[in-house]
């Protein structure tokens, strides 16, 4: 049974503080003691840090998604389908798991905490780990462009993610040009330019490869749901890679 089965299941209780556990138990159905800001279910063992890492990415994508969603008043119809999208095809959520972030979403539309505050959240439990800050940019950016634009106001929260996250303004441009124009889209896949020198892109290649192999995005704390996202992107860099070789004639 995944971690989130055992979670919905009531096998293992959770211990998370902040407005992500107070999201985590609006989902759960849970009551909360308030006195310490600690939000926690009372269910038999607890987390374990690694399973604690986990459940905060899974929490914090659909929180940060929701808000992402209502910036500009309102959750639309294509808003909604984009992230069921993401749940069934991108995520590939049995039924239960894609109730319970339906649950986290819907709870972060409706709570008072703001975007800023689960952003500043996800990057103080990941803040070492910038693969999963990387994904998070990535998942807010894919499931904003689904109908066909990014907005103004859409991309402002994003962009404050990525102040929290301390990305630079080359790494933002480099992961939105993935998704807003297609020139040159492998190369930014790659997170290079096409004059860069052939030794920059293997080099840089080699490196993504490294930094985003399974092997080594599955001991980053990456929920078990989210590891077939992180496994195509990093079939994505690979494929990047083979038409940039071939347009190049890199051997």
């Amino acid at each position: 049974m995944s971690l989130l089965g055992k979670i919905i299941g009531g096998t293992i209780g959770f211990a998370m503080a902040g407005p992500l556990g107070a999201i985590a138990g609006a989902a759960l159905g849970h009551a909360f003691d308030t006195g310490n800001q600690t939000y926690y279910t009372a269910e038999r063992a607890r987390l374990s840090h690694g399973e604690e890492a986990q459940f905060t990415f899974f929490v914090a994508a659909f929180s940060m998604l929701a808000k992402l969603a209502k910036t500009d008043g309102r959750v639309s119809k294509e808003e909604m389908d984009a992230v069921e999208n993401f749940m069934l095809y991108d995520l590939n959520l049995n039924p239960e798991s894609k109730r319970l972030a339906t649950n986290i979403f819907h709870a972060a539309i409706e709570s008072q905490e703001h975007f800023n505050d689960f952003a500043v959240q996800f990057y103080s439990q990941f803040r070492s780990q910038y693969q999963m800050l990387d994904l998070m940019i990535d998942i807010l950016l894919r499931v904003s462009v689904a109908d066909g634009k990014l907005s103004p106001s859409e991309e402002k929260l994003i962009l404050s993610a990525v102040r929290i996250f301390n990305f630079n303004d080359e790494k933002y441009m480099k992961l939105k040009s993935k998704y807003i124009q297609d020139f040159e889209k492998y190369y930014s896949i790659l997170g290079c330019n096409s004059n860069d020198s052939n030794e920059h892109i293997k080099k840089q290649y080699r490196k993504l490869v490294s930094d985003y192999h399974p092997d080594k995005i599955a001991s980053k704390g990456l929920p078990e749901e989210f590891t077939k996202f992180a496994n195509n992107k990093f079939r994505e860099i690979r494929e990047a890679y083979e038409v940039v070789k071939r347009e190049r004639s890199i051997r």
